[in-house]
């Protein structure tokens, strides 16, 4: 499949390409801190998940969590990446007053997993490749809360110590569509692999952005970095602000400074917060609590035997086995649950599908999503379940309700939870597939029409519809529509 080409910015003075690379920080699921027993639940009352390692009382020394080292490796297999079977914990230091050892720890010069790439699909059907740089293991900060009183902060050390996955893109992306699906994709990615939940309205998965911009062909220009988006909507304008700003400065004449910027939702804009540092600026060295992690290959092959199918492969197969088109494919992967959904309903009888692939996807997606998105329900929490679509999907298929009474007997499967086969035994709505009783309603509708069969007979084609559509309508709705298209068009051959 082909790469998408690079999409340039228009300025007063010609045009500019924009070059982004993202720093996603990925909260690891997990039930405990990453060097300390502490719970990691969201929501819980400040300062109730908190250990003497993670408040650094003196003379604490932290422990590595396997469950966290696990969920790193099995992230950094899942973007087909590089495992390092040695890699070294570092002290950053910094100063923050919800950090209160003065460092975090996190990895620098040997992370646990090098380079791998995410394929993300574009609208067009081309697909973009972004490279994977490194997946660090790093804990996370607390935070500080400013808006419990009018003259005080407070912090809450329940983030503390959490376990964060630093996952760091190449400078690959050249637009904020580009980057919107990228994080998209890799979100996917973490949930199918149940390494992070991607719940960005709590946290548990933020974006650095760095923009810069240049003329198209000429070396990379000075980035900016705007810290902790936490939403792909966000993401998108807050680069489009920015490459904008950025144009605007360099064809005024100025320069752009290297520094670290907020986005503020509210005007829509990106604001300076400070310069940026320099990895020096750090300080980084080896944690000396904390030895090298060493990994057995063993272990490792063990991990990468037990991965899910993930999107990409999910993917190909829905579009080889199942026929599937290639947008219609990728829709159904893109969410780990409406995947599962959408494959309960087709049903597998060793190995092969018990329903009609694409009838199940066309219900799925236009009829259940459509649906689904008008009140902001998840799949998981949907009133119709897959068993209960699949009922009335084998209804349609053995001709006892046309595909029109089908989507009638929905919107009451959809406001009662009932089962299909109940609602149509219930409401008389089988459908006629006597062939006499068709014949009968046929005659009856040419008998009124004769005008139209005579235009009809004249060469006016179209009209068969309207005959059949009279039909229809004097049976109700339950006239098979297959007989009645195909009597009617012998009848008025005449």
């Amino acid at each position: 499949m082909a790469e998408t080409a690079p999409v340039l910015l228009q300025g007063r003075t010609g045009p500019w390409e924009v070059v982004i690379g993202v720093e996603v920080h990925a909260q690891v699921v997990s039930q405990s801190k990453l060097f300390s027993g502490a719970a990691t639940a969201f929501g819980a009352p400040a300062n109730s998940q908190v250990s003497l390692v993670d408040a650094a009382m003196p003379g604490m020394l932290p422990v590595i969590n396997r469950v966290c080292v696990e969920q790193a490796v099995r992230t950094g297999l899942g973007l087909q990446a590089k495992i390092n079977l040695t890699s070294v914990f570092d002290r950053k230091n910094y100063f923050y007053p919800d950090l209160p050892a003065g460092y975090q720890i996190s990895q620098f010069a040997h992370p646990i997993v090098g380079q791998g790439q995410v394929i993300v699909d574009m609208p067009d059907g081309t697909v973009r490749t972004v490279g994977i740089e490194r997946l660090h293991l790093e804990q996370d900060a607390g935070k500080s809360l400013h808006d419990q009183s009018p003259d005080r902060t407070f912090v809450d050390l329940n983030r503390a110590g959490v376990a964060l996955m630093e996952i760091v893109s190449g400078p690959d992306m050249r637009g904020a569509e580009e980057v919107g699906l990228y994080v998209t994709k890799l979100r996917s990615i973490l949930r199918y692999l149940g390494t992070c939940d991607g719940n960005m309205e709590q946290g548990s998965l933020r974006c650095d952005v760095n923009v810069s911009v240049r003329r198209p062909g000429e070396p990379l220009g000075t980035r900016c970095e705007i810290k902790n988006v936490n939403s792909i909507r966000f993401v998108r304008q807050a680069i489009e602000f920015e490459s904008r700003r950025q144009i605007e400065v360099l064809e005024d004449g100025g320069v752009i400074d290297q520094e670290t910027r907020l986005f503020d939702p509210g005007q829509g804009e990106t604001r300076t917060m400070r310069s940026k540092e320099e990895a020096h600026d750090y300080r980084y060295f080896p944690d000396p609590d904390l030895l090298p992690l060493v990994l057995d290959q063993a272990w490792v092959d063990h991990i990468r035997a037990g991965l899910p199918e993930l999107p990409d492969a999910k993917k190909a197969r829905l579009v080889s086995d199942y026929g599937l088109s290639v947008y219609d494919a990728g829709v159904l992967v893109a969410d780990q649950a409406i995947a599962a959904y959408y494959e309960s309903v087709v049903g597998d009888a060793g190995g092969k599908p018990v329903r009609d692939p694409k009838l199940a996807a066309n219900w799925v997606i236009s009829e259940l999503f459509g649906r689904l998105n008008r009140v902001g329900t998840l799949v998981t929490d949907s009133p119709v379940t897959a068993e209960a679509l699949g009922g009335l999907l084998d209804l349609v298929a053995d001709d006892t309700i046309s595909g029109r009474t089908a989507k009638d007997v929905f919107d009451v499967m959809w406001e009662t939870g009932r089962d299909a086969a109940a609602i149509v035994e219930e409401k008389g709505l089988r459908q006629v597939s006597d062939s006499g009783a068709i014949d009968a309603a046929i005659d009856a509708v040419i008998a009124a029409n004769a005008d139209k069969v005579a235009e009809y007979r004249a060469g006016k084609d179209k009209l068969l519809g309207f005959f059949v559509g009279q039909v229809m309508k004097a049976t109700g709705g339950k006239a098979n529509p297959k007989m009645v298209n195909s009597r009617m068009a012998e009848k008025l051959k005449g």
